[in-house]
């Protein structure tokens, strides 16, 4: 591999302007594209092979049209003072405010009087409007949502406190400027590494370019596939992370065979030919993890999984091709001001012990003690993660500013809090002799459980289907709410077995509550898969049984002490504030998944790019431990700076406005600084040394099987050797090409 990459970068070296136009035109595409595609109608929410998505298909099916799954608002109103709701001024303005949105839109599919329907709390202070529309909320035309916007225009221009809440008003998530800082941060991160513009523009260039791309595509693409507004901010967090990383690594190894006196095209192949095989790799597994996403089963995820791993894949092409083509429009000026001297004096500066080489001496000092600190630092934050509890966000999770959150709060403080997550429980009568009697039943059984309140049964036109509407005791998202769910299905299988009726409980906190326990579900499968794989790439790129398996277990430690971290945040409220959290609660259901999947695909650039350098070193005739030192010293102002890069990028989208993606946004930035700075840059090295030669070590028959993917440069360098004449510029000498293939 690193033959045919070395050849690459020499390549789109020379090739520069041709590769340059290629992707600017790429990127031109991609931009019409989404600038011309239709805006996306639908972003649809399934869960195959859950009992809460069987019952929105029997819906769908025994009332054609009815859209179970359709947009929903409630409007909320407050009386002023001591005043009621039910007062005559004050009735007579929510009545006209009914009229109002019954004729506000042809999207609407009903709209409840909350005097006819009961939607009136006890005390008289508080009532809601409940509409429902025929399409979900991303389908919902603009002259639909002005309409909801401003039905309570009146009645707060006469005391009362109007707010609106449900799904209708659904917004797209912004993150706001935190995320231009982040950028901003990884810019400076990138001028301190490199102390030149040039070096540290390119990075940063290339991966706005991989993210436009790989974002306009995804754009272009939403009405097509499906996709959901979460696609592309995933798509955007991702790929600019690793985009930044992956030409971070090319730029510098480039610069430090610049530094040993290279040619320039010599150097960007040579470049693309060591550390482009580290990227190629690192992109793998990124890639593995996302699309490993699919094991879950839910569309939903496994297209945010695909259209992340397809802006991976053009951040490592961009990194093989664009990055050595800006390397030839850049000159000598990728180099900062003393090492342009140092060479127009012809002068090769002796490279002095850095922080990374000190640190590598300090560990291979003391390996145990630096990794007991690490694992017991790890394994102390971890802690919070034995009481994680899972589930998905609601509106009592949105900013106390917004209007859904006020509506939540009011019907909570009106009716209960139970009122903000409906139960439907969905009776099918077909095969039951008598339907009307095993409705009576289900409802008689449910009141039994011990709920807030069960609304009479409803049968659609054929009276072959019931729909009981229950509102539990407490908020969506609670224990006590599940265990009702849980409680109205087991007394279901009986309801079964007597009569024939099958009850099935959906709704969207029923959906939740499945989508949760399916996510627990296939977290051990899906780790199987990722981490397997990724342990059989990494086999074949280290040559090495005990080093994919200390990588593999390193990163099980950091991601459990994220956990740890975001349970401590998000659940537990510690440094909420700090963090915008203004309401705590359980663990965004698809969390844990979400970072095993994203987490080992970023935790092991780290991996493959400092330990192939060691490795590199090793197989180059350099003992253990000053392999382990080599490269620490050539890799690990890399490293810290693309970890830095990454955290700031991440960091960026906590001061997002949506739940899900702030507590993803943190859960990544502390992923990251736990396996880069505590598990590459001290466990492994320490372990590394511990192991001494054993670390590489690997059955002969084993060493046979697997294909030689020559990560490491060795088959390029005896190529390089045999040819001296492609090492040598001008006023090269034989001998002084000979010297220079010392390292690759």
């Amino acid at each position: 591999m690193a033959t045919f990459l070395y050849k690459l970068g020499r390549l789109t070296f020379r090739r520069r302007r041709f590769v340059a136009l290629i992707w600017v035109a790429l990127l031109a595409a991609a931009g019409i594209g989404a600038a011309t595609a239709s805006t996306a109608t639908s972003s649809s929410f399934s869960i195959p092979g859950t009992e809460a998505q069987r019952a929105f298909d029997l819906l769908e099916q025994r009332n054609p049209g009815s859209s179970a799954d359709g947009a929903t608002a409630r409007v909320v109103f407050k009386a002023p003072g001591d005043e009621k709701v039910t007062d005559p001024a004050n009735k007579r303005e929510i009545t006209g405010i009914v009229k109002e949105l019954r004729s506000g839109s042809d999207q609407i599919a009903e709209v409840a009087d909350p005097f006819e329907r009961q939607a009136v709390s006890q005390n008289g202070s508080t009532a809601y409007i409940s509409v429902s529309y025929k399409v979900n909320s991303m389908e919902l035309t603009d002259k639909t949502t002005d309409a909801l916007k401003d039905a309570g225009k009146d009645a707060r221009n006469s005391g009362m406190k109007v707010e609106i809440g449900g799904d209708a008003l659904q917004v797209m998530p912004h993150t706001g400027a935190a995320e231009i800082i982040g950028v901003a941060i990884a810019a400076v991160v990138l001028v301190i590494t490199f102390g030149s513009l040039i070096a540290a523009g390119l990075p940063l260039l290339t991966a706005l370019i991989g993210v436009g791309i790989g974002v306009s595509s995804i754009t272009a693409l939403a009405n097509v596939l499906d996709l959901g507004s979460t696609t592309s901010t995933l798509a955007m967090m991702i790929g600019l992370a690793v985009g930044i990383d992956y030409a971070l690594f090319i730029v510098s190894r480039y610069r430090a065979e610049l530094a040993e006196g290279r040619e320039r095209e010599e150097a960007a192949g040579r470049a693309v030919g060591t550390a482009g095989s580290a990227v190629v790799f690192a992109g793998l597994t990124v890639v593995i993890a996302l699309v490993g996403l699919a094991v879950v089963n839910i569309p939903m995820l496994t297209k945010m999984g695909f259209a992340a791993a397809g802006t991976v894949a053009i951040a490592v092409v961009i990194a093989l091709t664009l990055v050595p083509a800006l390397l030839g429009f850049a000159g000598k000026r990728v180099m900062g001001r003393k090492a342009r001297k140092a060479a127009e004096a012809e002068k090769s500066p002796e490279p002095k012990p850095n922080m990374g080489t000190r640190w590598a001496r300090f560990v291979l000092r003391k390996p145990v003690w630096v990794m007991l600190v690490g694992v017991l630092g790890l394994g102390v934050i971890a802690v919070p993660a034995a009481s994680l509890e899972m589930g998905l966000p609601d509106d009592g999770a949105q900013p106390k500013s917004t209007t859904q959150r006020q509506a939540y709060d009011m019907l909570s403080d009106g009716f209960g809090p139970g009122f903000n997550g409906p139960l439907m429980v969905v009776v099918d009568t077909k095969n039951s002799s008598d339907g009307k009697a095993a409705a009576a039943r289900v409802s008689e059984e449910i009141e039994a459980i011990g709920v807030a309140a069960v609304v009479p049964a409803e049968f659609n036109k054929a009276g072959d289907t019931a729909t009981i509407v229950v509102i539990p005791k407490d908020r969506p998202s609670s224990a006590a709410t599940e265990n009702v769910v849980h409680s109205i299905r087991d007394a279901g299988a009986d309801i079964k077995s007597d009569t024939g009726a099958e009850v099935l409980v959906t709704g969207a906190t029923a959906m939740n509550i499945d989508f949760s326990q399916k996510m627990n579900d296939a977290l051990l499968p899906y780790l199987a898969l990722v981490v397997g794989l990724a342990f059989l790439l990494l086999m074949l790129v280290f040559r090495s049984i005990l080093v994919p398996l200390k990588a593999a277990l390193g990163f099980l430690l950091s991601v459990v002490a994220a956990l740890g971290a975001v349970v401590a945040v998000f659940q537990w409220g510690w440094l909420g504030s700090l963090f915008g959290v203004e309401q705590t609660g359980p663990i965004m259901s698809m969390m844990p998944i979400f970072m095993v999947g994203v987490v080992f695909g970023l935790a092991m650039d780290y991996e493959v790019f400092l330990v192939t350098r060691m490795r590199e070193a090793y197989v180059h005739g350099e003992s253990p431990g000053q392999a382990i030192v080599t490269g620490f010293q050539h890799g690990a102002r890399v490293v810290t700076a693309a970890a830095v890069i990454m955290m700031a990028v991440f960091s960026g989208f906590i001061g997002s406005s949506e739940q899900m993606v702030k507590m993803i946004g943190f859960s990544l930035a502390v992923a990251v600084l736990f396996d880069a700075f505590v598990v590459r840059m001290a466990i492994v090295p320490a372990v590394l040394a511990l192991l001494g030669k054993k670390a590489w070590w690997l059955p002969r028959w084993l060493d046979r099987a697997l294909p030689d993917v020559d990560v490491e440069g060795e088959k390029l360098q005896k190529q390089l050797t045999v040819e001296p004449g492609s090492e040598q510029g001008p006023g090269d000498g034989g001998g002084e090409g000979e010297r220079r293939l010392v390292r690759v």
